[in-house]
């Protein structure tokens, strides 16, 4: 279970960094029961600087940031930006970002590499949790069964759901929680379908469909406006999707998958 500092359990919904975010969003989530934010490094300005504001509720919110280096030097340096930016001493959890098919496995597995690193920042003190984010699904499996990752962080949704079978079960039976990214598609399942003869999710069905799997301990949501906000809020406050709900959502997911993404989305379909 990934927790606060006090021990408070870690929202189901977690509130991401988004270029075009409004300011408010941080302060409107966290009044609203989020206590989850994550950004992906320093460069997130705009929102490192609301997530100052917070300063005073430090040991009630959980702040997960990583980074993409591969050595030791640059880990270190991208924590010490991260930390300076946001004016505190501590970074909840450390993600090794896009662990991904073309890393040096032993770069990221083996003796001294990414993941030693990080446990021995968190025997230290200065991490709380060691975390690792993948697409790709052998490596996440391979992450999941790792004893010195605590948090994993994987794409999943309506559309793209083999992880439900080839990772998730890995990380219930070694308790390691995910964090589920991508719930929406980049707002590709929000859109209607040619075949779909009912009206498309919402943002609150995408990421409630996710939470339907017991791995998912969190799913992150990366809205623009404090409307779109409000909307998904409400996953705080729904039940469960129930698995008629699930199969109803599948099949859209199926549609929309073989229709295929277009344009950015492509790199989707190579882990399918």
């Amino acid at each position: 279970m990934i927790s606060t500092v006090r021990g408070a359990r870690v929202s189901k919904l977690g509130l991401a960094a988004h270029p075009n975010q409004d300011l408010n969003c941080v302060r409107y989530a966290f009044e609203a029961g989020i206590n989850f934010f994550f950004f992906y490094g320093p460069g997130n300005t705009a929102f490192i600087r609301e997530l100052r504001l917070l300063a005073r509720h430090r040991d009630d919110v959980v702040i997960a940031s990583g980074s993409g280096a591969r050595t030791n030097r640059g880990l270190h340096t991208a924590r010490r930006k991260i930390l300076s930016a946001l004016g505190m001493e501590l970074i909840d959890i450390f993600f090794a970002e896009y662990v991904n098919p073309g890393d040096d496995p032993e770069v990221i597995f083996g003796n001294g590499g990414v993941l030693d690193e990080l446990q021995r920042w968190k025997s230290a003190g200065l991490i709380r949790y060691v975390g690792a984010s993948a697409h790709d699904r052998t490596l996440a499996k391979r992450l999941a069964d790792d004893s010195r990752v605590d948090v994993l962080m994987h794409r999943f949704n309506m559309s793209h759901r083999k992880a439900a079978v080839e990772v998730f079960p890995s990380a219930i039976k070694s308790k390691t929680p995910i964090v589920s990214f991508t719930a929406t598609r980049w707002g590709t399942l929000l859109e209607p379908h040619l075949r779909w003869t009912s009206d498309p999710p919402t943002a609150a069905d995408c990421y409630r469909f996710c939470l339907a799997q017991p791995a998912v301990h969190v799913v992150l949501t990366a809205p623009q406006s404090i409307s779109e906000l409000d909307e998904n809020l409400r996953v705080l406050k729904l039940p469960r999707m129930s698995k008629k709900a699930c199969d109803h959502w599948q099949g859209f997911g199926d549609l929309v998958y073989k229709s295929g993404g277009g344009g950015d989305h492509d790199y989707e379909s190579q882990w399918p």
